[in-house]
């Protein structure tokens, strides 16, 4: 790794997302065919409103009144910490310890979503796996709802999903 890592050079810069507007049932479906952990909630303005997580997520999708539950009903009610690009990766470390959290959002100074780093991304990069922001930023973007992911079975293990 590079001396001084920042956080642009492990997160991931186009993880899929998806509005607070929308049901829980479509948030969870995202994170089914993205194959993602976590999922960053945007907000109609672009800004990121946080993050969920697969088992929260999956508690809440248990309970009853679920096609009515939106989103924000998950996300608002909380603290979100978010992380900038050009932040140190230690001081990213230390945060998601601190705040015993796998995942942030990265945003830019106006708080649109930029990118996420997860805990995923550290160990990746600790075994020599993770490949690096710029390479990424090449393919095609990811896109938020609507339009989702194809399931994983229908992709081939290591293709990045456009």
């Amino acid at each position: 790794m590079v001396e001084n890592p920042v956080v642009r050079s492990l997160m991931d810069p186009a993880p899929y997302s998806v509005s607070e507007d929308e049901t829980l049932t479509m948030a969870w479906e995202v994170l089914e065919r993205s194959g993602q952990r976590a999922l960053p909630v945007v907000r109609a303005d672009g800004c990121c409103a946080g993050v969920l997580d697969r088992a929260e997520l999956a508690v809440a999708c248990a309970g009853a009144a679920l096609p009515r539950r939106r989103v924000r009903d998950l996300v608002h009610p909380r603290r979100t910490v978010r992380l900038h690009p050009d932040e140190a990766l230690s001081d990213a470390a230390a945060v998601m310890t601190e705040e015993d959290t796998d995942a942030l959002p990265v945003t830019d100074r106006r708080g649109q979503l930029v990118g996420l780093l997860t805990a995923r991304d550290y160990v990746a990069a600790a075994a020599g796996l993770h490949r690096r922001a710029a390479a990424l930023a090449e393919g095609p973007a990811r896109v938020a709802l609507p339009g989702l992911p194809p399931r994983p079975g229908a992709r081939e293990h290591g293709i990045v999903i456009p």
